[in-house]
């Protein structure tokens, strides 16, 4: 943290910190060590006590395209993201798109996951779906549920709402400063940080 005035700010923030699920955000601290979280948004898709929690970094943009790595694809201009350091060699999606997906979760009222992989790519052929609908993932982020709870405990995660325009329709590199400027209080000041805290 900056100084101790704001640690105390933010673990009182803890009293008021909206519940996990699947469908929320994670932002990480400004200052987390790890390299394949620093500045990350993540949306978590599942969490359960019995299966752990599954999330996607939707900030990690990577130079490839999805007929680099999926075999006749349909042509979509579209980018492909760093979802985790999880099965790198997996491909996951979000949509918005619901049922004309089948095997769809929906994680909020306008924002779903996975689903039949060739049932999208049929949408996307027949121009039924485009790249504003859609996002892909290689890898995802995994945790125990102890060990995921622990780190938020340890204020290493900050957690809000999922919302289409994050996903969407924001810059990778502006998202996380996006959502901390619009949580306001201590995490607009957060969102100011500089990402080496020897540099405050």
């Amino acid at each position: 943290m900056n100084n101790q005035d704001d640690e105390n700010l933010w673990s009182g923030e803890l009293e008021k910190k909206k519940k996990l699920q699947a469908g929320s955000l994670l932002l990480a601290e400004p200052f987390m060590p790890d390299e394949n979280f620093r500045r990350t948004v993540v949306l978590i898709c599942e969490h359960s006590p019995a299966n752990g929690t599954v999330g996607l970094i939707i900030n990690k943009p990577i130079n490839l395209r999805i007929e680099d790595v999926v075999d006749n694809f349909p042509e979509f201009k579209t980018r492909l993201y760093l979802g985790g350091p999880v099965g790198t060699d997996t491909m996951q999606f979000i949509h918005t798109v619901g049922d004309k997906i089948r095997g769809s979760i929906q994680l909020t009222e306008n924002l779903f996951w996975g689903g039949d992989f060739d049932n999208l790519q049929l949408l996307i052929s027949t121009k039924q779906i485009d790249n504003s609908q859609v996002r892909f993932f290689l890898g995802y982020a995994g945790w125990g549920y102890d060990q995921l709870m622990e780190e938020i405990a340890e204020n290493s995660w900050i957690i809000t709402d999922a919302k289409n325009k994050y996903i969407f329709g924001e810059k990778e590199d502006t998202i996380w400063q996006r959502i901390m400027n619009d949580l306001g209080g201590v995490y607009k000041k957060m969102a100011k940080y500089p990402e080496n805290p020897q540099l405050n």
